[in-house]
C-alpha cells in the first residue's frame, strides 16, 4: 500500500516577497471596487485564491498597481518595508476616510543567513482568502463612502533604502479618533502581514 505524507513547499525570501506584492495587488483592486473608488463597470472579474476577484481595467490605476507590487516587491526582499497602507480620501477635500494598514514582520534569520522555511502553498492560500473575503465584505462593517474618493498608498520603509523619484515624502494621513476594525492576517513564514482598517467616525453615530 502506498503511503502518503502532507509535503511541504519550500518558500524562500524572494519567492515570498513575490506572493506578499501580488497578495498587495489584488487587494487594492479589491479595496478599489467595494469601497467604490471606480466605477463598478472598470473592472473585470477573474479567478484568484479560488476566488472571483475584480481587477482594474483602467490603464492608469492599473500601470500604477503594477509599479507598485515590482517596487514593494523589491522592499520586502531586502527586508526593508515595514508597513504598506492604502489610503481612500474625499475627492473634494482630501479629508482621510479610510486607512487600510497592512504591517509586516520580516524573518531576520531568513535575510541574515539566507535559509528558506516551508510551508504548504494552499495554507498560505487560506489566510489570503480569509483577507480578501473581509475586504469583499467590508461594506457590512465600514460607513458608507457617498462623495467622489481618491486614494494614494503610503509605504513604510527603513531609512537607508533606497527611493525611486516616482515616490516622494508624505505625511501619515492619520484620521482623528478612527474606529478600528482588525481583519486577518497572513505568514509565508517569511513575512508575516497583519491587517487593520481604520476609518472616521460617523458622526451621526456620536448624537
Amino acid at each position: 500500500m502506498a503511503s502518503r505524507t502532507a509535503t511541504k513547499d519550500i518558500i524562500t525570501l524572494r519567492g515570498s516577497a513575490a506572493i506578499v506584492s501580488e497578495f498587495f495587488g489584488y487587494a487594492a483592486n479589491s479595496m478599489l471596487y467595494n469601497r467604490g473608488v471606480y466605477p463598478e463597470e472598470t473592472f473585470a472579474k477573474v479567478k484568484k485564491y479560488g476566488l472571483p476577484m475584480l481587477l482594474t481595467q483602467d490603464e492608469g490605476v492599473k500601470t500604477f498597481i503594477a509599479n507598485l507590487t515590482a517596487q514593494l516587491s523589491d522592499w520586502l526582499e531586502s527586508g526593508k518595508l515595514q508597513r504598506v497602507v492604502l489610503v481612500i480620501m474625499s475627492k473634494a477635500t482630501n479629508e482621510v476616510l479610510e486607512r487600510w494598514n497592512f504591517s509586516i514582520e520580516t524573518d531576520n534569520e531568513v535575510l541574515e543567513k539566507g535559509v528558506a522555511r516551508e510551508k504548504s502553498d494552499k495554507e498560505i492560500m487560506r489566510e489570503i482568502q480569509a483577507i480578501m473575503r473581509q475586504i469583499a465584505s467590508s461594506i457590512t462593517y465600514l460607513p458608507c463612502l457617498d462623495e467622489p474618493c481618491v486614494f494614494d498608498v503610503l509605504a513604510y520603509t527603513d531609512k537607508d533604502v533606497a527611493v525611486p523619484f516616482t515616490w516622494i515624502e508624505s505625511d501619515p494621513k492619520l484620521i482623528a479618533n478612527p474606529q478600528m476594525v482588525k481583519l486577518h492576517s497572513f505568514n509565508t513564514k517569511i513575512h508575516k502581514v497583519d491587517t487593520l482598517v481604520s476609518y472616521k467616525n460617523d458622526e451621526w453615530d456620536e448624537e
